[in-house]
């Protein structure tokens, strides 16, 4: 509401002293209409000296305010009690940092721990080949080197069985022999055989398979040490030398027929083991297939030897993949916890600055604008009255000058920071 139209005559009165106890508003505003219309007449309510007066107006309502302790206390009230909200906010952040500070701690133990457990691991993979018992390994040490020499001595047996025997089997079944060509081994044995025919090809090809298919079944009867695998294994080496002296008979039998000049002789047994070349065949056969068979479990055993090792480094290997995951989960959470501390004291300085404002409001002095509001339109009434009643100058220099007045004033009001729309907003000249 305007002010020109609270402009009303009050009666003068004797200016009452403000009292802590017994202010009322009343006497307040009455007080202030009086200052308001004694300031005017000695001042002719020029608006040049207005924009002075309010401001001591101001000063002296700052004052009384001041004086009015228990008033203070009270407006001051909410600020001390946000105040003391904001220091217990910053302890359960304080708190939520040592707890933060506390899981970083652990988790940087726990990361120190997992990378000695790598260590651990890594030197245990070096040395395990050279001590397995040592890490629980039932391995045999060295034994690595022994599987490779098998391996190597293996090798060129292998090639040798397979083409002895495609020679034998080749001489046995399809070789026609003859005065210029009375030799057994035929090193090109495959090579005739696929001239022979596909069934000759393939009979010569796939027969060593047969004695290179015994010599792995000593290793798999020779690992069980059961005295039934014993028998079997007896019963394969037995199998084998028949099959042997069979194509040793076989290929004797044709070169006897060859150079035999008898019509009426008959080849056996007895005529096969006087040659020399039967128990040739035999032998180069036979010792050579038990030779592979007894190195094949050999390697075989050292192979597994060799896994058992191979296995327990690749445990380990795959445990240090696993600890470089739980590494990288565990830096993942302590750069999560720093990121939080930090966010928590961006916070807590916030809180900080708001508790140093609410302290600056508490320590100083709170104008309630509102009630501000109500004495300076006193004062300005008491102002005008004066201007109205007690000047004796034209109208219209009348209404310029109180034109003017009002424009110091909603300047003075603009300035102390009263609003219409904030009736409880409060100021203090200490912020």
């Amino acid at each position: 509401m305007g002010l020109k139209n609270l402009i009303q005559l009050k009666p003068k009165e004797v200016i009452l002293e403000v009292d802590e106890d017994e202010v009322s508003e009343e006497s307040r505003k009455r007080t202030y209409h009086e200052t308001g219309f004694r300031d005017s007449s000695r001042n002719m309510g020029h608006a040049q000296t207005l924009s002075v007066c309010l401001a001591a107006i101001y000063a002296k309502f700052e004052n009384e305010e001041k004086e009015l302790k228990h008033k203070q206390e009270e407006l001051k009230s909410p600020y001390s009690e946000e105040q003391l909200g904001k220091e217990s906010e910053i302890k359960g952040f304080q708190v939520a940092i040592d707890n933060a500070n506390e899981v970083i701690k652990q988790k940087e133990e726990r990361n120190e721990k997992i990378k000695e457990s790598i260590k651990e691991l890594r030197f245990e993979i070096t040395d395990l080949p050279h001590n397995p018992t040592a890490y629980g390994v039932d391995a045999k040490k060295g034994a690595s080197s022994k599987f490779w020499i098998g391996l190597i001595v293996l090798i060129p047996l292998t090639v040798y069985l397979f083409m002895f025997y495609a020679s034998v089997v080749y001489s046995a079944m399809e070789k026609e022999f003859t005065y210029d060509d009375q030799r057994w081994y035929v090193p090109d044995a495959i090579l005739k055989g696929w001239e022979d025919g596909f069934q000759a090809f393939t009979t010569i090809v796939f027969a060593p398979f047969i004695f290179i298919g015994l010599g792995y079944l000593i290793h798999m009867f020779y690992q069980k040490k059961k005295i039934t695998s014993y028998i079997k294994l007896s019963g394969i080496v037995l199998l084998t030398l028949l099959f042997d002296i069979l194509l040793a008979f076989f290929v004797e039998k044709k070169l006897w027929e060859l150079n035999v000049t008898d019509e009426n002789a008959r080849y056996g047994f007895n005529e096969a083991i006087q040659s020399q070349e039967f128990w040739l065949i035999i032998f180069l056969g036979f010792i050579a297939y038990l030779i592979w068979g007894f190195i094949f479990d050999f390697v075989m055993e050292e192979h597994k030897e060799k896994d058992k090792i191979k296995n327990a480094i690749r445990k380990r290997q795959e445990q240090i993949v696993i600890h470089k995951e739980q590494i990288k989960e565990i830096v993942t959470d302590v750069d999560e916890q720093k990121d939080l501390i930090r966010t928590i004291k961006e916070q807590i300085a916030k809180v900080k600055g708001r508790i140093e404002e609410l302290q600056r409001i508490i320590d100083g002095t709170i104008i309630p604008t509102k009630e501000y509001n109500l004495y300076a339109s006193e004062y300005m009434q008491g102002w005008l009255t004066f201007m109205n009643e007690k000047m004796t100058i034209a109208q219209n220099e009348r209404s310029r000058r109180i034109d003017d007045c009002f424009e110091i004033y909603n300047m003075h009001i603009n300035k102390m920071g009263v609003r219409d729309d904030y009736q409880n907003t409060v100021f203090s000249k200490t912020l």
